[in-house]
């Protein structure tokens, strides 16, 4: 079915009233167009990064960027997995609306997604990683057909796993690294020096990708898969943590997902061996932020800084799946709970915003926003009217420092079932969260009601004491599903 493009005001949640470009946003038209560069890591905690408390692992860059520009304390990915979040992030839905839930799901090819807005606006579009969202690059839900002019990366969501494929995808032309057939050894442990790493690739494309479109605004999505497992990296990578002596517990070959789901042909096994899972951990974190200051280096060199946006996020929070200790690095960053947790460790992430010239050097934000607030911030950067259809608020206003003028959520909304388990429902207004928690044999569920002002780990139940605040927000789970 084609799909139909609405341009639209976009109307707040519930009070219907109409969303307008602040006059900063819309003097930023008179000039040329932002560019617009999206950075997503992949299971990266709140607290993996030094500018957010990180004591251990080494990111200069993305601490760089944050001081010189906008750093959120409170900002939510769109979920506690990938797929969805991602969903979120490109369709401005939150988890009562959007297309896609949990993993393995597939967007709606009818969903419109942020490069869908932009192309008609004249921005060249791409995407370099991990989309999520398809299976096989010529879908009708794959990148090239989701708005994204130029795409390279993975086919599916369980081949984005590993860091030495077979093969990637340029457009819909395969890309093959024959190299990278067999490379581990008879225990599982990759051999050191061989292959080609994808993440190298991708901080090459997207380097060709700022040069190639340095004439043009353009729009380039970057998802990297660090540091999603599994655990991998080049030797010389891991050189700088070798004196820190770290303990460590080596992991075995296996982990993720079934066979059949989209592991290439190699993986059979799963996630590969690794001897030292903390340092490699903390060395491809590193490895990720010195390719964001590749990518700062271009853009100063092509004299694209001053026009140039950057946002830096995660997709969800921690896991520990491929070995490394996460209470060692403490990446939940003193918040409860990891990836496949509703609790703030496992949506609650980084959130940077760099824009020279534009961007308060050392600003600081504690507006609680989330990935559906994505969407409508870019299409206010680029001059774009927002779909009606969505649930997020553009953050053009705070990123700008006309703190005054930005519209406020009355509350940000999840949910989430994993395997087996009861589900969970959960909203955030102001201070207040709440939770509601379904069994699976029966109708029955009871609340949990945690004030984040005062108690950011959620160790304290609230529930009993303030009836008045579930009523409240409890109307809010029944108001997000519409």
């Amino acid at each position: 079915m084609p799909k139909t493009y609405v341009l639209f005001v976009f109307i707040t949640i519930l009070s219907c009233s109409k969303h307008k470009n602040t006059p900063k946003a819309d003097s930023l038209h008179k000039n040329k167009k932002p560019n617009i560069i999206y950075i997503l890591a992949d299971d990266l905690g709140y607290g993996d990064v030094g500018i957010y408390g990180q004591t251990k692992i080494k990111t200069p860059i993305i601490d760089e960027l944050a001081k010189g520009g906008l750093r959120f304390t409170d900002h939510y990915s769109g979920q506690t997995v990938c797929s969805p979040s991602r969903c979120a992030l490109m369709t401005g839905k939150h988890m009562g609306n959007a297309s896609v839930t949990r993993n393995g799901q597939l967007l709606d090819p009818d969903d419109v997604t942020i490069a869908e807005l932009l192309k008609p606006r004249g921005y060249k579009t791409g995407i370099i990683g991990k989309w999520g969202l398809s299976k096989g690059a010529t879908s009708e839900n794959s990148p090239n057909q989701q708005g994204f002019d130029h795409y390279f990366g993975f086919d599916n969501q369980g081949f984005a796993h590993f860091y030495y494929p077979e093969y990637l995808w340029r457009n819909h032309t395969k890309v093959k690294y024959t190299e990278n057939i067999g490379i581990r050894d008879e225990k599982g442990h990759y051999i050191e020096g061989k292959g080609t790493y994808s993440h190298d690739e991708f901080a090459k494309e997207a380097l060709q990708f700022i040069r190639e479109n340095k004439e043009h605004p353009f729009f380039l999505y970057l998802p990297f898969a660090i540091p999603h497992a599994e655990l991998t990296i080049q030797e010389e990578a891991k050189k700088m943590y070798r004196g820190f002596n770290w303990p460590e517990t080596p992991k075995e070959v296996g982990g993720g997902a079934k066979k059949g789901e989209g592991y290439g042909s190699q993986y059979v096994d799963g996630y590969c061996a690794q001897k030292e899972p903390n340092l490699t951990y903390a060395a491809m974190i590193t490895k990720m932020d010195s390719n964001i200051g590749r990518i700062l280096e271009v853009l100063k060199e092509l004299n694209l800084e001053e026009n140039t946006i950057i946002m830096f996020a995660s997709d969800n929070g921690p896991s520990g799946e491929g070995g490394q200790d996460m209470s060692f690095f403490d990446s939940s960053g003193g918040l409860r709970g990891h990836k496949r947790d509703l609790y703030e460790g496992g949506i609650r992430i980084p959130f940077i915003v760099h824009w020279k010239g534009k961007v308060k050097s050392g600003s600081v934000s504690n507006h609680p926003s989330a990935f559906w607030d994505v969407l409508p911030t870019i299409c206010d950067l680029a001059g774009v009217k927002t779909p009606k259809d969505i649930d997020g608020l553009s953050l053009l206003p705070t990123i700008l420092g006309d703190t005054k003028k930005q519209e406020k959520h009355d509350y940000l909304y999840w949910e989430w079932q994993y395997s087996k388990k009861p589900k969970y429902e959960v909203v955030r207004s102001g201070k207040w969260k709440l939770f509601k928690i379904t069994s699976i044999k029966s109708d029955e569920w009871f609340y949990e009601l945690y004030d984040l002002e005062n108690d950011k780990a959620e160790s304290t139940n609230l529930a009993s004491q303030h009836p008045e605040i579930i009523e409240k927000l409890e109307a809010y789970f029944e108001d997000a599903k519409h």
